[in-house]
C-alpha cells in the first residue's frame, strides 16, 4: 500500500502533507503535488494534514489512474520538502468536479 495524491490537489496545491511527511516523498508539478509510491513508507501521517482531502489510500476503489499518474510524475518532477503558502485562489478550486481533464499541469514545480 501506498498514499497517492487525486485530483483536488489540482490548484489547490496546499502543502501541509510536505511538512510532516518523514521520508520526504513529495514531487511539485506546476499546479499539484504527487507521492513516489516507491518512497512511501505508508505512515500515513500526510492524508489527514490535507486540507483539501486529496491524499487517498491508493486501496481505495477507483484509483488506479492515480497511482499511475503519482508513479510517472514523481520521476519528472522535482523533490519538495518545505512547506510553502498554496497558490492565492486555492480556495476557489477546492472541491472542484473533474480538475484533470481541465486543468492539470504536466510542467514541473520549483522544488526545493
Amino acid at each position: 500500500m501506498t498514499y497517492v495524491v487525486i485530483d483536488n490537489c489540482i490548484r489547490c496545491k496546499y502543502m501541509d502533507c510536505v511538512e510532516v511527511c518523514p521520508v520526504d516523498c513529495f514531487y511539485e508539478g506546476e499546479n499539484m503535488l504527487v507521492i513516489h509510491p516507491d518512497e512511501c513508507i505508508d505512515c500515513g501521517v500526510c492524508e489527514p494534514e490535507c486540507p483539501a482531502e486529496a491524499i487517498k489510500a491508493d486501496t481505495e476503489p477507483g484509483l488506479e489512474k492515480w497511482v499511475e499518474l503519482n508513479a510517472e510524475y514523481a520521476e519528472k518532477w522535482p523533490n519538495i520538502t518545505i512547506k510553502r503558502e498554496p497558490p492565492a485562489d486555492s480556495k476557489e478550486w477546492d472541491g472542484v468536479a473533474n480538475k484533470l481533464e481541465t486543468q492539470f499541469s504536466p510542467e514541473p514545480g520549483e522544488g526545493d
